[in-house]
């Protein structure tokens, strides 16, 4: 690692939505996506957030090119879209995810969106590893084409793939230069991988989305109920986010950092609130990293 800047912030969709909530029957914000850029950049964020349903939403009155000048008039570089699930299954959850995956890609490409982040099988389905290791070939080759990538992240809720560990495995065995992971502090830790192992096993040519957030000690609830209702503010839970950070620079990556805020809490706040208060906890996870780091290349010296 070399001395440290501060760092490039993107506000995941979830951070900037408002009263939403991922896999619910709508997903949609109820805050215009303008607004929520205008805020986005009034704060100090480079990069934007956006789900599936919310880019459809702008499209219905919108186009691509109107999304594209919005995104740089605000000085916002960094576009990251999401949620693809079900993009190795067949019949109608297929044709759905398919859907979907057009939308995702065809606006990645015409935006400028280095990746499009997507989901392993959840709720306890059976997936044949040869044939998820095929399809997701063969959906990071098509991204390949569009000019963007996919970043798997790996949940511990996932029937086929819940550490950080599997993901490894797989991008690696696949080893499409399209097909990457997304790793967020949160799964990681609920996953329970040690960071050791994104410093010594992940390969920086894979890293391409990196997640920050934190949670109590344990899961208030079930896994899912803690993911999507009990997250805190980087720093102001029990995982240790700055040895994440450093683990995460140890590897080399250099990209932007994703701030995931999804809770009942984040969703009551006013907007600005919401993304003040964040980028404040985490530009102070990142100052303790890099006290942490130059105390360590102090005794090593």
């Amino acid at each position: 690692m070399t001395e440290h800047t501060i760092p490039r912030l993107l506000p995941t969709s979830w951070t900037s939505a408002g009263d939403a909530t991922p896999q619910s029957p709508d997903e949609r914000s109820p805050i215009p996506v303008r607004t929520r850029i205008e805020a986005v950049a009034a704060h100090g964020w480079q990069g934007f957030g956006l789900v599936a349903d919310d880019l459809a939403e702008f499209l219905r009155s919108g186009t691509h090119a109107d999304l594209a000048a919005l995104l740089q008039d605000h000085g916002i570089t960094h576009l990251e879209l999401e949620f693809l699930g079900d993009w190795w299954s067949d019949g109608e959850r297929r044709r759905r995810s398919d859907r979907v995956r057009r939308e995702l890609l065809g606006a990645a490409e015409a935006l400028g969106a280095r990746t499009v982040k997507i989901a392993p099988a959840v709720g306890g389905e059976s997936v044949d590893p040869g044939r998820f290791a095929e399809e997701f070939d063969r959906l990071a080759s098509e991204a390949g084409e569009h000019g963007t990538r996919v970043a798997l992240e790996t949940l511990p809720f996932s029937s086929n793939a819940p550490t950080l560990e599997d993901g490894i495995a797989l991008v690696t065995e696949v080893g499409n230069p399209a097909g990457g992971l997304c790793v967020d502090v949160w799964h990681v830790h609920r996953g329970g991988t040690d960071y050791s192992i994104i410093r010594d096993r992940l390969p920086a040519e894979y890293l391409f989305v990196v997640e920050l957030d934190d949670a109590a000690a344990a899961p208030v609830g079930t896994l899912w109920e803690d993911t999507v209702h009990r997250r805190l503010l980087p720093g102001r839970g029990a995982f240790d986010v700055p040895e994440f950070i450093n683990a995460i620079r140890a590897t080399g990556y250099d990209g932007i950092w994703g701030v995931e805020m999804i809770s009942e809490h984040h969703r009551s706040l006013p907007l600005a609130a919401a993304l003040a208060q964040t980028r404040e906890a985490t530009l102070a996870c990142f100052a303790e990293a890099d006290r942490r780091f130059a105390a360590g290349s102090r005794v090593a010296g």
